[in-house]
């Protein structure tokens, strides 16, 4: 999907970094017994935090065991399994099906369009179990087109429906922790939609597509502001973390949401700069 929750590997101690691949491979699992091969092309490293988070919060009975699969038959890898990886493996197929398709309607790029057809043969099965969640984001989603395509550049309302959709995910079942998940879900789905408009603007502005950070990119502070806004999501979505009961894979998650999700932005900063070198 979007590829910016993920760890920073410096900073983990070996041993966490082992139980996060686990969770990693757990996912790639449930994805394939829940959907089949066409459900494991969805994986992304994004939902391998939902899992851990709602695992760490809720602490089921966790499975733990060793075997190969198709990307590596050679070697035996861990794996963790509990209900929270089948669920984290259905919003992931979810969301990959919406974003098929949100790339087919914005870019028309028929690989997506053909991906997202074949992913709708497991929507009934989605709509089924969740059928009132996945009504809700597919009508946020058609909502945040709209605005996109009458090109409203109001970067809170938009990037605030794709906190929304966040929201939706992050919140497993109605209980104590369901406004803190929300709001938690909230904050992160804004940055990372912003995080997304951030990398592709100069693409996009070339190519005439629409991002929501278009105006903001006509300002010499275009950088400043951009990394001020995203450490406000950021800072939010944290101080709702610290907030949840959470002493499992703790280290993993503070890992991820105070350094991993920077890996990216520094990347792109990194070159942005090499491109203002070269010019």
């Amino acid at each position: 999907m979007f590829g910016y929750i993920v760890v920073h590997q410096p900073e983990l101690k070996v041993r966490e970094y082992e139980t996060y691949r686990a969770a990693y491979c757990g996912l790639c699992r449930s994805l394939k017994k829940r959907h089949g091969r066409l459900g494991q092309m969805t994986l992304s490293f994004d939902m391998t935090f939902l899992a851990l988070l709602l695992g760490g919060l809720y602490e089921p009975e966790t499975v733990s065991g060793c075997g190969r699969c198709l990307a590596h038959p050679m070697q035996k890898h861990h794996y963790l399994s509990n209900p929270y990886y089948d669920y984290a493996a259905d919003m992931n197929l979810l969301l990959t099906y919406y974003k098929c398709l949100d790339d087919w309607h914005d870019e028309r790029k028929l690989t997506r369009l053909i991906f997202a057809k074949l992913l709708e043969l497991k929507m009934p099965k989605i709509r089924r179990l969740y059928g009132q969640k996945a009504e809700k984001i597919k009508q946020l989603l058609e909502e945040l087109s709209g605005l996109e395509r009458k090109k409203v550049y109001d970067i809170d309302k938009t990037a605030g429906f794709f906190g929304e959709i966040m929201a939706e995910l992050f919140v497993y079942r109605s209980d104590e922790w369901e406004e803190k998940l929300r709001r938690m879900g909230f904050f992160f789905g804004k940055f990372i939609y912003l995080m997304d408009a951030y990398e592709d603007i100069e693409d996009d502005l070339k190519k005439g597509r629409y991002n929501p950070l278009t105006e903001l990119y006509k300002k010499d502070s275009f950088e400043e502001d951009c990394q001020q806004i995203l450490k406000m999501m950021m800072a939010e979505t944290s101080r709702v973390f610290e907030m949840l009961p959470i002493l499992t894979d703790a280290e993993i998650l503070r890992n991820i949401l105070y350094a991993g999700v920077w890996t990216r932005y520094g990347q792109i900063r990194c070159r942005r700069k090499e491109t203002e070198k070269e010019s």
